[in-house]
């Protein structure tokens, strides 16, 4: 599948201020980078800080006044298989090193408070059939709500009121996953046929020997996700991380299949 992502942020920066950004597409299996295009609008001085091992790219610059981000690329999606009913638990003697702190809480996801929560609701569930009970609960318990929750809201502070965007879907079935010793992380990604459009905040669990997407929101669906970052929480995966003040004037976000896959006539 070919998808068309396009992003636009508009900032006024009281500065000079250091900025990091983060929308650009990863490169990451599973996905191709076709073609691409970044602009900045005043033109500034900007230089990379990409990461080899998880494909995350950034881009950093120091700026004062008004600018314009533009981001758009075409990307090749593989078929993937992010099924999560009888994907195994893996124990954690046998987890890759990499996936070990995404069982370990974290500034917006205490999962330690989870463990009783947990083991109560999902008694007798493991792997990828506990993770699926959880976004089914998830699913019938909270409510997705603009507005219900801030910047610096938690796992914890969401289960409580039940409702919130994205952001707070997936830490609360983040922590649920690393309460029961499954490790989750949080992604950042551009979702086709969200509503409304913006950047998209999901999941991805070790479970059936390997990581697999999920939407806790289930307002996208895993395989036409395109990979920003991950990381163990929100903290990690800002779009535009500020080092001083800036005020948002603008911000657009599009998600589209340019070519539908032909129709295959029936035999």
């Amino acid at each position: 599948m070919q998808l068309q992502v396009e992003a636009r942020l508009d900032y006024d920066f009281h500065g000079p201020v250091e900025a990091l950004l983060h929308l650009e597409v990863a490169h990451w299996p599973g996905q191709r980078i076709l073609s691409e295009q970044l602009s900045l609008d005043p033109p500034i001085a900007w230089s990379r800080q990409d990461d080899p091992g998880t494909g995350e790219r950034r881009l950093v610059f120091a700026h004062a006044g008004p600018l314009k981000i533009t981001y758009q690329a075409l990307v090749d999606l593989d078929p993937a298989d992010h099924a999560l009913t009888g994907a195994a638990q893996a124990t954690v003697a046998s987890l890759p090193v990499e996936a070990l702190p995404y069982l370990r809480p974290s500034r917006y996801v205490e999962s330690d408070l989870f463990e009783q929560v947990a083991a109560a609701d999902f008694a007798g569930l493991t792997g990828g059939d506990r993770v699926a009970a959880i976004l089914d609960w998830m699913g019938r318990a909270m409510a997705y709500r603009a507005w219900a929750s801030h910047a610096t809201s938690s796992a914890s502070s969401t289960y409580m009121s039940r409702a919130g965007v994205c952001r707070d879907f997936a830490h609360v079935a983040v922590a649920l996953c690393r309460a029961s010793d499954i490790p989750a992380r949080m992604v950042s990604a551009y979702a086709l046929g969200l509503k409304p459009e913006d950047f998209h905040a999901v999941i991805e669990v070790y479970v059936g020997g390997r990581w697999r997407l999920a939407d806790p929101t289930g307002l996208a669906q895993p395989d036409t996700l395109v990979r920003i970052g991950h990381g163990r929480d929100a903290a990690d995966i800002p779009f535009l991380t500020i080092f001083g003040q800036a005020t948002m004037t603008g911000q657009s976000v599009r998600v589209l299949a340019p070519w539908p896959d032909p129709v295959r006539a029936p035999d």
